[in-house]
């Protein structure tokens, strides 16, 4: 369970890095009241997650993958560039976070 809750947090993640580029600065009321509804429902969901899950483990993969669905949402919503950089940076936060899974850490 703790990793279906870690995964909803990720999607929290995404949602609130996005939502916060449409608040213009926490100036926009409905954009803003999703951005931290969103923070909240990712910080809450990680919680439930870490009930389990070593915190080294499942704040990295959290940050880590979030990480990687802004940027690939950035590139879908925004029309912002996915380069051979870029990329390789993908291929190490997976490998990192698939490290942690193997070693066992819930």
């Amino acid at each position: 369970m703790a990793w279906i809750y870690l995964g909803i947090a990720i999607l929290f993640e995404i949602a609130f890095a996005l939502g916060t580029n449409a608040t213009k600065g926490f100036t926009r009321l409905w954009p803003s009241v999703f951005t931290l509804l969103a923070a909240a429902g990712g910080i809450f969901t990680l919680s439930l997650a870490l009930r389990t899950l070593d915190v080294g483990v499942g704040y990295t993969i959290w940050t880590g993958v979030g990480s990687i669905g802004i940027v690939l949402m950035g590139a879908l919503i925004f029309g912002e560039k996915i380069n051979a950089k870029k990329v390789l940076g993908f291929a190490a936060i997976i490998a990192g976070a698939v490290g942690l899974r193997l070693t066992g850490a819930a």
